[in-house]
């Protein structure tokens, strides 16, 4: 069976092809692809050839891991429709990328027509969420930076937030549905310093403070320290967020007059899919409003420029249903 894919050639290389996709084996589900997104962090460093190394990388390869669509057939247990972690034909469900491809690298290969993956590996939804439903990976990496904590159960919700885009758009969301004050988010694009709910957005030169507990950094600066460790409280911590291809340095003397902390939020878990995904369906989370662009895989070239290069898309997706 074939699939049409998503592939980067080389850096700055696309097509929409044809690829053989593997056998499916026992446990797996076949999943007919509605939408899936283009992440601007990810998969912007793998389009221009930045990527810093990372296990798998290596072209031609298929990106994306933001997938949401229909089960059309199982392979042994996982379509029985007995028990909560069993999947079943005609299940909507989101999928976290996929080893679908033959003959490329599936890095993070969700970015295709039809994908086959275990069925541990997708995330059964309410099919009203639509696709809206390809923003659960960036909410989880946001519920993530918080969960984790550094060894602390949980962290101390975020005051100060540096990105105004989804991923602080949905870490400000989070804060807010947790009942925790509302945080300050900085954001440097007038276009996107609009579309705050329940927090303010204002330019860092605008702000004064020098006494934030915990800032949240998603904007993938590497420079970021240099910025907001002067914001700092003393014993306050700086959580990157982001993905950052350049070293982070930071100037010691603030930090230590400080006593700053800093912790890196790495990649999100399934726990934090599950719960996240909770919080949307119960309406908890709101992801309204984040998806601003739609293209169909035809127009794929299109998509990627305007997704990684206008700061008024906050997030595009592709459209498969045609």
């Amino acid at each position: 069976m074939n699939a049409d894919a998503i592939v980067f050639q080389q850096p700055c290389q696309l097509s929409v092809r044809s690829l053989p996709m593997r056998a499916m084996v026992d446990g797996d589900v076949e999943v007919e692809v509605s939408h899936s997104g283009i992440s601007t962090g990810t998969e912007r460093l793998l389009w221009d050839g930045s990527m810093p190394p990372f296990p798998g990388m290596g072209y031609p390869l298929v990106p994306g891991y933001e997938t949401v669509g229909r089960v059309v057939s199982t392979q042994g247990a996982c379509g029985q429709g007995q028990g909560q972690g069993c999947i079943s034909v005609g299940d909507w469900v989101f999928v976290p990328g996929s080893y679908s491809f033959e003959g490329v690298h599936n890095l993070f290969g969700g970015a295709g027509s039809r994908l086959i993956v275990p069925h541990d590996r997708a995330v059964r939804l309410a099919r009203d969420l639509g696709a809206d439903a390809v923003l659960l990976a960036l909410a989880a990496t946001a519920y993530h930076t918080v969960a984790c904590g550094g060894g602390r159960d949980p962290a101390a919700p975020p005051d100060l937030i540096v990105g105004h885009g989804v991923m602080g758009r949905l870490l400000a969301r989070l804060t807010v549905a947790a009942g925790a004050p509302a945080p300050v988010v900085w954001e440097t694009q007038l276009r996107r310093q609009a579309g705050a709910n329940g927090y303010s957005v204002i330019a860092p030169d605008d702000d004064d403070r020098k006494d934030y507990r915990a800032i949240y950094d998603v904007s993938g600066d590497a420079a970021i320290l240099h910025r907001v460790i002067p914001r700092l409280a003393k014993g306050g911590e700086v959580v990157l967020a982001g993905f950052y291809k350049q070293d982070i340095s930071f100037a010691y003397a603030p930090a230590f007059m400080r006593e700053a902390q800093i912790r890196i939020a790495a990649e999100w878990k399934r726990a934090d899919l599950l719960a996240v995904t909770q919080l949307v369906q119960s309406g908890r989370l709101s992801l309204d409003g984040l998806i601003t662009h739609s293209q169909t895989p035809d127009h794929a070239a299109r998509a990627y420029e305007t997704a990684f290069a206008d700061p008024d898309c906050l997030k595009m997706v592709l459209d498969w249903r045609h």
